[in-house]
């Protein structure tokens, strides 16, 4: 779908499907449906209509009964309000997008206690020593306070004229 005008198309086409089943497919069987994607081929001839439906499986599947005793009445929806000469035919798809994420989500939560594991275990036993990084060498100052030292811009702090030379 690089071309912009399928792509219009396929906006134009999914705004058009959901508010056909908000407002006027009255189907019982029809559960909580969101489109969530429509992709429509190059030549303009097959739209695929991906959506998801909140609840049980048992709601998945009478809920695509539903929209594919509605296709021909969502298709001549379509056709009129895109004005074409060819309508593209309807399918509709269930998204996996859900299922995915969920497996996405719980892979994530299996990575964040073998963290947690190795954290822990890390506390109990540390190989090397407590601080690894190595530190620069403190100096302590081999000045006694009673000299002073001269500033690089002739400026001094406490010597005279002659003790300079």
């Amino acid at each position: 779908m690089t071309n912009p005008r399928v792509r219009k198309i396929a906006d134009r086409i999914r705004v058009i499907v959901a508010e056909m089943l908000e407002r006027r497919i009255k189907d019982p069987r029809l559960g909580f449906v969101t489109v969530t994607d429509v992709r429509v081929t190059g030549d303009s001839q097959q739209a695929s209509i991906f959506y998801t439906v909140l609840g049980t499986e048992e709601e998945l599947a009478s809920t695509a009964a539903a929209l594919e005793s509605a296709k021909g009445v969502i298709r001549s929806e379509v056709a009129k309000q895109l004005g074409m000469r060819i309508v593209p035919s309807l399918t509709f798809i269930p998204d996996a997008l859900p299922e995915n994420a969920r497996a996405l989500d719980e892979v994530l939560e299996r990575a964040r206690q073998l963290d947690e594991e190795v954290a822990a275990r890390r506390v109990e036993a540390y190989a090397g020593e407590p601080d690894p990084y190595k530190k620069p060498r403190v100096v302590e100052d081999d000045l006694d306070d009673d000299e002073q030292v001269a500033l690089d811009d002739g400026s001094d702090l406490g010597f005279d004229e002659d003790d300079r030379a």
